[in-house]
């Protein structure tokens, strides 16, 4: 049973989240090349070779699009800008289209009565800065700040809240150590660069913000809850590097001014020039944190080099990504987040759904597996809140189903399915659940 807008606190905030290149069409508006177009065209990347060129056609269909959320009852709307619409090469002179398009998207919002929150970058790098190293290149954290002025210059006066970088462990790890996302690269020298200067980047575009006179600032950081696959101190000490990486690098640079000794043992020979004078900038004051949860992993030690370890299955009921169900690790970050790491700081649930096997059987999609995931994790977000955590909101992923990176069009994550041939849009069984839920109160 879905908890209420009653069961949280007074001024608790629901909200749906999406991205730019999943959901809004690359080909449209003057948007530059990016290293996701180019990812997708090498054969082997993703599934079809897939890619972005139309997705849900949210550039020109958004009014409806956010529609969808002022009848679901939703009080935000999460959604990233595209960094190659803005600047097409990256760099230099600007897309008045792209402007404008995100200028319409914020009007539209505050007309509907929606917050507008934005997420800057969310993995679709310029091809040109790729080109020169993109995220390997410590200017990235420069050509970044400059992004950020352009795009803020333009919305940042009506925006409730904005976050630099959608989960900086994707742009680091997964795409840069184990090769999953674009551009796909494996390789430890290659990812120490790069998660460093995601987060020198992510400094450098709150403190520009800032100089704009921007509030509500925060950072965006995904989790998986890290259990060992066996009671062996070895298994133990695998979960504990693969929560530090995954967990804690990011955190602890920002709250802390340093980085978990356990990756440091891998990264250290290979982390960039006098990284650790960077953090002066690194720790830019937030104003929240928002922590996307999805699943846990069960790790066991391998053979090899570091980090020396693997995932392997749990059995535990499983999304159609094959993750794991495991609520319990949402209350576990909210309030580990909150103790070692924010204190009073806001908290927000700025992502958490899951991909069903949904299908449109005569003009509807009952996905009730998906509403009994969403209402385990509130609850356990409401376990978190009576522990005295400040949480102050909870987004779903995701409004729409979308363009799933690697694993093209297949997996649906949407609260609305969507038809990728027509680009019809059909609220699911969830999307009509939240709503109800959110009207109570």
């Amino acid at each position: 049973m879905l908890p209420t807008r009653a069961d949280f606190p007074p001024g608790f905030l629901f909200g749906a989240a999406t991205s730019s290149y999943q959901i809004e069409g690359h080909t449209f508006g003057g948007a530059g090349v990016t290293h996701w177009d180019t990812f997708a065209a090498t054969p082997g990347n993703v599934v079809r070779a897939e890619n972005g060129d139309t997705a849900c056609d949210h550039y020109h269909r958004w009014p409806a699009d956010l529609d969808l959320l002022r009848d679901g009852n939703f009080d935000v709307y999460r959604f990233s800008t595209s960094w190659a619409r803005v600047l097409p090469e990256g760099r230099g002179a600007a897309n008045p289209e792209g402007l404008d398009f995100y200028d319409r998207l914020v009007d539209g919002l505050l007309e509907r009565g929606l917050k507008p929150a934005a997420t800057l970058y969310h993995w679709e790098l310029p091809a040109p800065l790729a080109d020169l190293g993109g995220w390997r290149n410590r200017d990235i954290a420069g050509w970044f700040g400059d992004f950020t002025e352009v795009i803020m210059r333009r919305i940042g006066d009506r925006l409730w809240s904005a976050a630099p970088i959608n989960e900086p462990w994707c742009v680091g790890w997964l795409s840069h150590f184990l090769g999953h996302h674009a551009p796909g690269l494996r390789d430890i020298r290659a990812t120490a660069h790069a998660m460093h200067h995601v987060m020198l980047a992510h400094g450098t575009a709150i403190g520009v913000m800032r100089d704009l006179g921007m509030k509500n600032l925060g950072g965006v950081f995904n989790f998986e809850y890290a259990q060992p696959a066996d009671d062996t101190p070895e298994a133990a000490r695998a979960a504990a590097l693969y929560d530090a990486y995954y967990n804690q690098f990011f955190l602890s640079g920002i709250f802390k001014g340093r980085y978990p000794d356990l990756v440091m043992e891998g990264f250290a020979p290979h982390m960039p020039k006098n990284w650790q004078d960077d953090f002066a900038v690194i720790q830019a004051p937030l104003d929240w944190v928002g922590l996307n949860y999805y699943t846990r992993k069960l790790i066991a030690p391998a053979p090899g080099p570091w980090p020396a370890h693997q995932e392997v299955p749990g059995p535990l009921p499983k999304t159609a990504m094959e993750w794991e169900i495991y609520p319990q690790g949402l209350t576990h970050f909210l309030t580990m987040v909150a103790r070692d790491y924010t204190g009073t700081l806001p908290l927000y649930v700025t992502e958490n759904g899951m991909a069903g096997y949904d299908e449109l059987v005569a003009g509807a999609v009952d996905d009730q597996p998906r509403i009994d995931y969403l209402a385990a994790h509130l609850n356990a977000a409401r376990d978190a809140i009576a522990q005295g955590v400040p949480l102050n909101g909870y987004f779903t992923w995701s409004l729409l189903d979308n363009y799933e990176w690697s694993l093209g069009y297949e997996k649906r994550f949407g609260l609305v399915h969507m038809d990728f041939d027509s680009l019809q849009r059909t609220p699911k069984a969830s999307y009509h659940a939240l709503r109800a839920a959110f009207a109570q109160g």
